[in-house]
């Protein structure tokens, strides 16, 4: 091996049809990170495009969003990384999601890459969860390059929104690129600035192998494919691994790149970013963050690998068939591989059986997952009412967590009810500052600042109650600004505020699937809600079926769902007046009966009906 080679590293172009090594310093690796439908996924195109990386008769659109549901919902859910040739070049670009809930996909693709382009949509300006990825962007010492997206919108004001960015950012104006992702126009120049300003990787190719993990998925035929950026030495195919995290050796079956297709090289240099298929079959040896290094010259330490998020929001699974208890256990386990920002724990409730309580980053999160699992796993599932997690005061000063509302003991083995509290912010225009403090405040939500960031635009910061956020709170800030608002939040933690548990009965007996927490002020009007929902859905039995809505023994709200009732006195005709009075007794003591003794059978569309959120 050449003397450059050994500084500078080697890259695999010959294996990719080249005969030359290509140095450390013509490798670029970024993502791109903006807010929610600013035109990522359209930008990732067009540089597939100009970079000849697909066959114009296979283009489509969002080529790198490989899920049905991504298209279906205009979003981005996985990231997706490929590479690319570029003016004597290689490119390897990760497309990010950009909604708040799929944050922990932007950090992990952010420990494989150098920079970043930030795409601002020209016609709305910087967003929350813009400052979100870019202040990401800037504590991992990444190099930003700034672009305005869609000047050829009749709406588009470049450079208004190019000195906010300067104002807030502190990125030159003259430094931020125009371009249109849609037609293509300045995407080049882009490129060109990439490769210009994002500094090339480091690396010893000497040095024992380091590969950092940084996503994977589970294929039927061949096991767990995973995505690797490697930071020393060379990943070689049929070489001896070892998974330093989880202790196991595995050899290398097949190592390469993605262009977007996989295609197989004998081995990655540092600096590069491919897949490896090591024939893995227990999903737990391949997680995200995981270091690997070759079995026969390990190296000292792995690499840091990623923080374990925190799930924020809480609901039970539960297969609608008992019997399929098994396969939702594998296909959260393969599903977790995939998206390792969520988190489950086996729970069994007394109306639904054996089923997974499972933590979200957010309700989109808990609606993408819920998804996932129907459609690439053929499962039919009930969820439950979300919850977050509460923290109890004991009397003697220690802490319990509870995520499950139906966990929660009577009052009096308590003191206090902690809740999470998001800081909570909103980019909007000033014409709907009004009804958004209306909304925050409704929410149980106290300010903390008021920023213009411009004339024309506001930042509200709040502080405001997790269950007053994960449920429909985004859609009516969207509802009330007409969509033009937008969200940002994290954790601000607890504080103790006047909860309580709302139990729902059924026959005298507690439903713990409806079991809820609700502040003291909005527990009336839960309950009441609930019960009359209930007698909608619920199906007439032959005895008199009593909902009822409890906190602690009392009582604050009842519906009854009435009783089939048979004419018993039909077949009579004249006579006294007792013997009419003897059958309707009769039969009202077998309708007593009955009740002490049956049983309210609810089918399990009543529980999805019931827990509908959007309700």
């Amino acid at each position: 091996m050449s003397a450059t080679a050994h500084t500078t590293g080697v890259s695999l172009d010959a294996c990719y049809g080249r005969e030359r090594m290509t140095q450390l310093d013509r490798i670029r690796n970024l993502s791109i990170i903006a807010h929610i439908d600013h035109g990522k996924s359209t930008l990732a195109d067009r540089i597939l495009e100009i970079c000849g990386a697909v066959d114009p008769r296979e283009m489509r659109a969002q080529y790198l969003d490989s899920m049905d549901l991504e298209r279906e919902r205009g979003i981005t859910i996985k990231l997706q990384s490929v590479r690319l040739d570029y003016r004597d070049h290689v490119i390897h670009l990760i497309d990010t999601p950009g909604h708040v809930d799929f944050g922990y996909e932007v950090s992990r693709s952010l420990a494989a890459c150098e920079g970043v382009i930030l795409v601002v949509d020209a016609s709305q300006g910087i967003e929350a969860q813009t400052l979100a990825n870019c202040y990401l962007a800037l504590e991992n010492d990444l190099e930003i390059v700034a672009c305005l997206n869609k000047i050829d919108l009749p709406a588009a004001e470049p450079d208004l929104y190019a000195a906010e960015i300067e104002q807030i950012l502190g990125i030159p104006a003259d430094d931020i690129l125009r371009i249109s992702a849609k037609t293509g126009e300045g995407v080049a120049e882009l490129l060109d600035a990439v490769v210009e300003r994002i500094p090339p990787p480091v690396g010893e190719v000497d040095e024992p192998l380091q590969a950092l993990i940084f996503d994977s998925h589970f294929d039927s035929y061949r096991g767990v494919i995973s995505s690797v950026r490697v930071m020393n030495g060379q990943l070689r195919s049929g070489s001896k691994l070892k998974f330093m995290q989880a202790g196991v050796t595995h050899e290398a079956i097949e190592v390469g790149g993605r262009r977007p297709e996989n295609t197989p090289v004998p081995a990655l240099g540092p600096g590069e970013v491919g897949y490896l298929i090591a024939g893995i079959k227990d999903v737990g040896e391949a997680r995200s963050g995981e270091t690997i290094t070759e079995a026969a010259r390990p190296a000292a330490e792995p690499l840091d690998g990623y923080m374990e998020p925190k799930p924020m929001v809480f609901c039970g699974l539960y297969p609608v068939d008992g019997d399929a208890f098994d396969d939702l256990r594998d296909a959260l386990e393969k599903l977790r591989l995939n998206d390792s920002s969520f988190s489950y724990e086996p729970e069994v409730s007394g109306a639904l059986g054996f089923g997974f309580r499972v933590g979200y980053l957010g309700l989109l999160h808990m609606e993408i997952v819920r998804e996932r699992l129907e459609r690439e796993f053929d499962l039919n599932l009930i969820a439950t009412a979300p919850s977050v997690e509460y923290r109890l005061v004991k009397e003697d000063g220690s802490e319990i967590v509870i995520d499950n509302p139906s966990d929660v003991p009577p009052p009096s083995e308590y003191k206090q009810i902690l809740e999470p509290y998001f800081a909570c912010s909103i980019i909007t225009p000033s014409n709907y500052v009004g009804t958004l403090m209306d909304l925050c405040q409704s929410r149980r939500g106290e300010m903390k600042k008021m920023d213009y960031l411009s004339p024309e635009r506001v930042e509200l910061q709040y502080r405001i109650p997790l269950a007053e956020v994960v449920i429909d709170f985004f859609d009516q800030m969207k509802s009330r600004t007409q969509g033009y608002a937008s969200l940002d939040y994290e954790p601000a933690g607890y504080d103790a505020s006047q909860l309580v548990r709302v139990d729902i009965l059924l026959n005298s007996e507690q439903v713990d699937a409806f079991c809820t927490i609700v502040h003291k002020d909005k527990a009336y009007d839960y309950g009441k809600k609930m019960c009359e929902k209930l007698k909608e859905i619920i199906p007439r039995q032959q005895f008199d079926v009593p909902i009822q809505a409890a906190i602690g023994g009392r009582f604050i709200a009842r519906q009854t769902v009435k009783a089939y009732r048979k004419d018993v006195t039909a077949k009579l005709y004249g006579g006294d007046i007792t013997r009419k009075k003897k059958l309707l007794t009769k039969q009202k003591e077998g309708k007593k009966r009955m009740k002490n003794i049956g049983r309210v059978e609810l089918p399990s569309d009543a529980f999805i009906t019931a827990l509908r959120l959007d309700d």
